[in-house]
């Protein structure tokens, strides 16, 4: 095997990598990808807005008032394949307490992130499912 073959989870976080750079919020963009039981790519997705939203001008200039109508990669990754259909996702920014509650509905048993989020209560709400949480960097 070639030695600079890319782990499944590295894959999977250059994807979410790649998704990242499609995300319009200035502050922080997160994008994933969720590979399937065979280990194929089945969706990509990054933060953002609803599609469609043309947001007013001065939008983007007030992190704390925006937060609130941004949706998640990991939400928008979710609403591109039905509940039981991935294995695994890979996110650059470990899930918030709420986005890893929705994985962990959606069935998914391997979740990968790159950067920590401290806020999150993503350790516990992994260990309590029995879903795989690490960091890759």
């Amino acid at each position: 095997m070639c030695e600079t073959r890319l782990s499944i989870p590295e894959y999977a976080m250059a994807l979410a990598d790649v998704a990242s750079l499609r995300s319009e919020d200035p502050f922080r963009r997160v994008g994933a990808a969720a590979l399937d039981w065979d280990n194929r790519v089945i969706a990509t997705a990054y933060n953002g807005l609803a599609p469609g939203f043309d947001p007013p001008r001065g939008f983007w200039d007030d992190r704390d008032g925006r937060q609130k109508y941004m949706l998640h990669a990991e939400v928008n990754l979710c609403s591109l394949f039905k509940r039981g259909e991935a294995k695994l996702i890979a996110a650059t920014t470990m899930p918030c307490t709420a986005c890893m509650q929705t994985l962990c509905a959606y069935g998914i048993k391997e979740i990968y992130y790159r950067d920590v989020y401290h806020e999150s209560d993503a350790p516990e709400i992994a260990k309590l499912y029995g879903v795989h949480l690490e960091q890759v960097k």
